[in-house]
């Protein structure tokens, strides 16, 4: 079952044993409602690796673990989640934690940048800007994974924005706007092919009541 936490998932999620309530439930509800196990598996096993909008920082810790080549950096927008990921980047020596301002990607080049669940906070054109910039800082050989909710479904659809409307304007669990824009999957594909990367497309959501969905641009080495 690819869901239940490996090895490297549950030391992540130990990383969280001393946090507030709070935030060991929301990094455990996370872990086992995102694919991290299928997502971990498209990063390169060594260099450094960029997440934005980590949040807590779990799948960055994860990604840490899972390969101690890597060289993770996880940058969020809200000092709050990064406030509470510090003490477990800080039991990692391969991760680090820090705020970023909305839509600043730092400077690479990075062996990939991984994006996940965070765009459809951002307006269409906002998003695009985010993942052009991303994909400038992709190093030559190496790629960006973007993982975002597919169109389809219709069912997974009307579920996933009803949890996400809890989510953000009831329970304030995540900073951002409170109007979502799902991009359709061909359509953000599109975007990375006119940002110079070669793209494939992946549904992840088999068994799972999200309609998760993977997009990999790679960069073509020199």
């Amino acid at each position: 079952m690819t869901r239940r936490p490996d090895a490297a998932g549950r030391s992540a999620l130990a990383l969280y044993a001393d946090a507030p309530w709070q935030e060991r439930a929301h990094v455990h509800v996370r872990w086992w409602s995102a694919p991290f196990r299928r997502l971990e598996r498209l990063l390169p096993a060594t260099g450094p690796v960029l997440e934005i909008g980590c949040g807590h920082g779990l799948f960055s810790a994860y990604a840490a673990l899972s390969g101690p080549g890597r060289r993770v950096v996880g940058v969020d927008i809200d000092a709050d989640k990064i406030a509470a990921g510090a003490g477990a980047a800080a039991r990692v020596p391969n991760l680090e934690l820090a705020v970023a301002p909305d839509g600043a990607v730092p400077p690479g080049p990075w062996a990939a940048v991984v994006v996940v669940d965070v765009l459809y906070l951002l307006p269409a054109d906002a998003q695009r800007s985010l993942l052009a910039a991303a994909a400038a800082q992709v190093a030559p050989g190496g790629r960006l994974v973007v993982k975002e909710m597919g169109a389809s479904p219709a069912w997974k659809v009307r579920w996933n924005r009803w949890q996400e409307t809890l989510s953000v304007r009831v329970l304030r669990i995540t900073a951002g706007s409170t109007t979502f824009t799902f991009v359709p999957p061909d359509v953000m594909a599109g975007w990375l092919r006119d940002a110079g990367l070669t793209v494939t497309a992946t549904r992840l959501d088999a068994g799972r009541v999200h309609p998760h969905h993977v997009l990999v641009g790679e960069r073509a080495a020199v």
